[in-house]
């Protein structure tokens, strides 16, 4: 049917692509709210 069926794969590989970029870019992830954690200064087990 084709004569180049490895550029045809690529070819659709490459619009695949393509579109989950649109439909990314188009509709994005909910981003979750968390709350920034500070580390704390750890005396209990420092050297002494």
């Amino acid at each position: 049917m084709f004569r180049r069926p490895l550029f045809l794969l690529i070819l659709i590989l490459i619009v695949a692509a393509l579109g989950g970029l649109l439909v990314m870019a188009a509709f994005p992830p909910s981003v979750t709210p968390q709350a920034v954690e500070r580390t704390l200064p750890n005396d209990r087990f420092g050297t002494r």
